[in-house]
């Protein structure tokens, strides 16, 4: 997206809410977590969370081209700063979580159960059936989180990481979002 248009975007999507509750409670704000549209604006900022947060980062070019090819990407703001991420694919009934973070300095704040909730109403607005997910079998806060949202394990992706010692396995997770007639 050209500059100018990030910027048109930029103001068509002011949030005047958020705007009175900064000036007149701004105590209300601290532990929220606005969702907006990624920018290409972002990608700076996704980017060094990203980096903070794994030991093999996606790229800013990773990024910019899941914005290029239209995939849903979303940040969450925090104190009106990037705080949070999340990218997610939607086709043929079936929503991919391709990416959820949340920057490291402020874990432990629901941020992440946020942006997942954000996500999983995003794929099922698109008609998603089920939603899937790859997550490393030792990242254990984050496979709690997503059992804890009712994602189940449906299958394994061997050596689907980059690991330290070569590549590590990828447990593949989904949830139903389909609620029948």
């Amino acid at each position: 997206m050209p500059a100018w248009l990030d910027r048109m975007v930029e103001i068509v999507s002011y949030d005047a809410e958020r705007e009175f509750y900064a000036k007149h409670n701004p105590s209300i704000l601290e532990n929220e977590l606005f969702f907006r549209p990624m920018r290409k604006s972002d990608l700076k900022a996704v980017a060094a969370i990203e980096a903070a947060a794994y030991e093999f980062p996606w790229s800013e070019a990773t990024f910019g081209d899941c914005l290029k090819v239209g995939y849903q990407c979303w940040v969450g703001e925090h104190m009106n700063a990037v705080a949070a991420y999340g990218i997610l694919s939607v086709a043929v009934g079936e929503g991919q979580i391709m990416n959820l973070c949340v920057s490291p300095h402020i874990h432990g704040k629901g941020y992440g159960r946020k942006m997942l909730q954000k996500l999983i109403d995003d794929a099922a607005a698109r008609k998603a059936e089920t939603v899937f997910l790859e997550v490393r079998p030792s990242n254990k806060p984050a496979r709690r989180l997503y059992e804890s949202m009712g994602f189940n394990e449906v299958g394994l992706r061997k050596g689907y990481y980059p690991a330290r010692n070569g590549r590590e396995d990828a447990l593949l997770l989904a949830l139903s979002l389909y609620m029948g007639d």
